[in-house]
């Protein structure tokens, strides 16, 4: 019996110095001083886009985006961590240095690849919701002139419904009432409450709320563009980089776009920004 603490302890030692060498093996290849906080890979992520990304029942952050960055992480051996905040504040955020990643689906755009380091992933559009049964009998975008329509303020989607409604307007067609919403969700609520008479959103979205039975998607595939995931530092963004570029090769990139639809961009994933 006297053997009995001895083999605990033994064991109790074969187990810590099994856990060291683990962590020791899970070293990550992105140096501390490309993040915000040593060890986590900080995110801001916008969780209005179901099923996209948001936040369930419980108050629990899921989506397509946010497991991805939880592989994301685990393959860099660093702690996930998520920042949810609005859009409009994800840019001067990352500038900031209050992330390190932008993970929200940002719109791809040769602008934006001046400021930021960005890594396209994911194929998106843009979609025209209704209410259920489409009272308007919106078929095409010129039936949108003379429509009051909610858009996320901003970003991307802001951008081409004002480019949409400038082709209106260049056709001599009646503008629409444009009506901006901190985010998507608030948008859609407007939509419900009939304070605006079309929502636009990405097509996954669109898609979604479509098939929960909260309203018609009547037009999609709109200005079709690749979301990229966005950094500042060029360290970890081609870390990412290389682990997205792994994930294509092993399937488990394109296991988990398959189980929400979603299409990746073609090809490795490629580093797209300013020189470090």
């Amino acid at each position: 019996m006297k053997l009995l603490p001895a083999l605990v302890s033994a064991a109790a030692f074969f187990v810590f110095c099994m856990g060291s060498a683990n962590a020791q093996a899970c070293k990550s290849p992105v140096p501390d001083a490309a993040l915000v906080k040593k060890g986590t890979l900080t995110m801001s992520v916008n969780p209005t886009l179901p099923p996209m990304q948001f936040v369930d029942a419980t108050g629990t952050l899921k989506g397509m985006r946010v497991e991805l960055g939880e592989m994301i992480a685990k393959r860099l051996c660093l702690t996930p961590e998520y920042v949810r905040i609005e859009f409009s504040a994800m840019v001067p955020g990352l500038q900031a240095g209050r992330w390190d990643m932008i993970n929200t689906g940002i719109f791809y755009t040769e602008e934006r690849a001046k400021i930021m380091q960005m890594l396209q992933y994911e194929d998106q559009a843009i979609s025209i919701s209704t209410a259920k049964g489409n009272p308007l009998k919106i078929a095409r975008p010129e039936d949108l002139s003379g429509k009051t329509i909610g858009v996320e303020i901003g970003g991307f989607e802001e951008r081409k419904t004002r480019e949409l409604d400038k082709q209106l307007t260049d056709k001599g067609m009646k503008g629409m009432n444009i009506r901006t919403f901190e985010n998507f969700a608030m948008s859609f609520q407007s939509l419900r409450a009939g304070q605006v008479e079309v929502a636009l959103s990405i097509d996954s979205t669109a898609a979604e709320y479509q098939k929960r039975g909260d309203f018609d998607r009547v037009l999609s595939g709109l200005f079709p563009t690749p979301v990229a995931l966005a950094t500042k530092n060029k360290d970890l963004a081609e870390a990412v980089a290389k682990v997205l570029n792994a994930m294509k090769a092993d399937g488990s990139f394109q296991k988990l776009l398959d189980q929400y639809g979603v299409k990746s961009t073609d090809g490795p994933v490629l580093v797209r920004g300013p020189a470090a």
